[in-house]
């Protein structure tokens, strides 16, 4: 078989032509919003194949991410093609016009051209006329599909701190006077909100060290954005060190990290992240930091000192969501966050940097180094945590051996990443055995 460019496909023979391949996604993304790229394929079709490693994919999916502006998120994976090893990455984008290497392109046939500065200037004004902000579009959730307790511990919890002067009658009518509905539909905002099933998530993980080299704990949230509030904070809370002081009879648990600096860190990253691009938050735990990451743009031409001085106003990309967050009392004034989480870790004594990166924006607090020198308070929960899911895995693979790594996930809360890094240890360890290839095979406890 042979396999053909057209205006929405590029085929290249290997990653040493990734400029121009950078070129060819911009081009057709400014043309037809979304195609495919394959490396190990020459242009005239034939399958040639090349060398690919994990890091080789990364590296695609980080050249496309980094040279093409606004930001995309492709799918890059390694595809067997007449038996030959390729890359396929799939691609799409509803932000046009796309420039690439700071230059703009468009797919004519299977050539790219560049476009003139009046044929740019259309689409920008093209994709400012029509432009909206995500969080106010018509979700395609249904109302059965809002988590009516969530949206009744809203409520409450507003009217507690006198920003929400109604009770709660039923959903429907909630989300009404909240303004989280057009035309009886549900907006994306409320999804992301009050529906369990959404495009959100938050990465979580504990490293070993100062970087992501080895990871000692790693696990993955979906939910209501409430949701992931609270589990990401409680994660940190439990992955991070903690001192004990006593006064008279009492006793006093002080954590490394402010609570109200680190639930608001979080609050931010969540609220204030770019909802269109499809990647999670993050939460990492360091050896040395705590590290909170989000998707998204900084206000431009702002830096993060303008806010923490107080002397500019709230600039939230997602005005819905955050005014929900400021009824519930999750966000305690408008345009305040990192003036106090500033104010917070000052008065704590804590190292905190703000910086804004090409991907997203990145609060880190820097941790003090422990006192007990054979583990950290970090360390033994770490390790605690580890041994019980483990033990909770070789559990579940006695009851039936046969289960696959989505399963394991499914029944332990892990990734699917967590999971294989866990088999991958307890194999190491002579613990667990896998018998057979990965369909049809089944995991054996050897002690």
């Amino acid at each position: 078989m042979r396999y053909k460019e057209s205006e929405t496909v590029e085929l290249k023979k290997s990653t040493a032509e990734m400029k121009e391949a950078v070129i060819a996604v911009a081009a057709i993304l400014n043309k037809h919003k979304a195609g495919q790229l394959y490396f190990g394929i020459k242009n005239d079709g034939t399958v040639v194949g090349q060398d690919i490693s994990e890091q080789t994919l990364r590296d695609v999916s980080r050249t496309l991410s980094e040279h093409i502006e606004p930001r995309i998120c492709p799918r890059v994976e390694k595809v067997r093609l007449e038996g030959k090893v390729c890359i396929r990455v799939r691609f799409s984008g509803q932000d046009a016009p796309y420039l690439a290497h700071g230059r703009a392109f468009i797919r004519v046939a299977d050539e790219d051209r560049q476009l003139s500065a009046r044929e740019l200037e259309r689409m920008f004004l093209s994709r400012n006329k029509g432009a909206m902000r995500w969080e106010a579009e018509l979700s395609d959730k249904k109302l059965s599909a809002v988590d009516a307790p969530t949206v009744r511990s809203l409520v409450k919890r507003g009217n507690i701190a006198g920003r929400i002067d109604h009770k709660f009658m039923n959903v429907k009518s909630t989300l009404k006077k909240l303004e989280l509905m057009k035309d009886n539909r549900l907006l994306k905002a409320t999804e992301v909100l009050f529906c369990k099933d959404n495009p959100m998530e938050v990465q979580a993980a504990v490293f070993a060290g100062t970087d992501k080299l080895t990871f000692l704990d790693i696990n993955q949230f979906r939910g209501t954005l409430f949701s992931l509030l609270e589990r990401s904070e409680t994660y940190v809370k439990e992955h991070m060190d903690w001192k004990v002081e006593f006064g008279g009879l009492e006793r006093k648990e002080i954590p490394e990290v402010p609570l109200k600096a680190l639930r608001e860190a979080l609050v931010n990253s969540l609220c204030h992240r770019d909802f269109r691009i499809p990647k999670g938050n993050e939460v990492a735990i360091f050896k040395n930091r705590i590290e909170i990451y989000n998707p998204g743009d900084f206000p431009e031409g702002y830096k993060p000192e303008d806010f923490i001085k107080g002397e500019e106003r709230s600039m939230s990309p997602n005005p819905l969501v955050a005014g929900t967050l400021f009824k519930s009392k999750d966000i305690e004034k408008w345009g305040s966050g990192l003036k106090r989480i500033a104010n917070e870790c000052a008065e704590n004594g804590v190292n905190v940097e703000f910086k804004i990166l090409k991907s997203g924006f990145l609060v880190t607090f820097y941790r003090r180094p422990s006192k007990d020198l054979s583990h950290s308070t970090v360390e033994k929960t770490v390790v605690k945590t580890v041994v019980k899911t483990r033990e909770k895995i070789i559990a579940l693979i006695r009851q039936n051996p046969a289960l696959t790594r989505a399963e394991i996930a499914k029944n332990t809360g892990l990734s699917v990443r967590g999971v294989e890094w866990n088999l991958d240890e307890l194999k190491k360890q002579g613990i667990l055995k896998r018998i057979g290839p990965d369909k049809g095979g089944h995991w054996e406890v050897v002690k």
